[in-house]
């Protein structure tokens, strides 16, 4: 369980293929800090660490994984945002995120309002997610409030300090981004197509 507030930006430094997984390896000042099975979400993706050496950790994202998130087209130097699972007792600054990626969405505009910024994404409505307007989304594992909510697109606002401290700050118009939608949303949803 995650909160959708970002600890840290992460660089991926090494990739290899296992099969049909990948492993992931992290630069990361909380490699020290971390065990091997512990849960960390990058890009909102929650995955097992299973190394860990010196400043660097590796994870393993199964194909459908890959499939069903951006973490197949990550790059060596790219840049991800990492968040530890949540201890029992701390503040939910965030909303509840479970780190299971829904869909994929890509960023269609970014727009500069006096020092912050507008983002907005479009996603493929045939999955049945839905967004509210002022509801909760996870986009990239960070926990953001919707704006302009429409049948198949949404947007946010980006606080500086929120753009400078994530991946947002590196998103271009067309990147593809990882969607988790509000957990309490989707079981709402599903009960009222019941």
């Amino acid at each position: 369980m995650f909160t959708g507030i970002v600890e840290e930006l992460g660089t991926v430094v090494k990739l290899q293929q296992e099969n049909s997984n990948l492993d992931i390896t992290i630069q990361s000042s909380l490699a020290p800090e971390l065990k091997i099975d512990q849960s960390i979400a990058h890009n909102g993706v929650c995955l097992t660490v299973v190394s860990i050496v010196d400043d660097t950790y590796t994870v393993t994202a199964i194909d459908e994984t890959l499939q069903k998130s951006s973490l197949g087209s990550l790059q060596v130097s790219d840049v991800v945002n990492i968040e530890r699972c949540m201890k029992l007792g701390d503040r939910l600054d965030g909303h509840i995120v479970q780190g299971h990626v829904d869909q994929t969405a890509i960023c269609k505009n970014i727009e500069e309002q006096d020092g912050s910024y507008l983002f907005t994404f479009e996603y493929d409505r045939s999955f049945g997610n839905i967004t509210v307007e002022k509801g909760s989304i996870t986009v990239n594992g960070t926990s953001l409030t919707v704006v302009n909510s429409k049948e198949n697109s949404f947007s946010v606002a980006i606080i500086p300090y929120t753009y400078e401290h994530t991946n947002f700050h590196r998103l271009t118009i067309g990147d593809k981004v990882n969607l988790e939608f509000d957990i309490l949303g989707k079981y709402i949803a599903k009960l009222i197509k019941k």
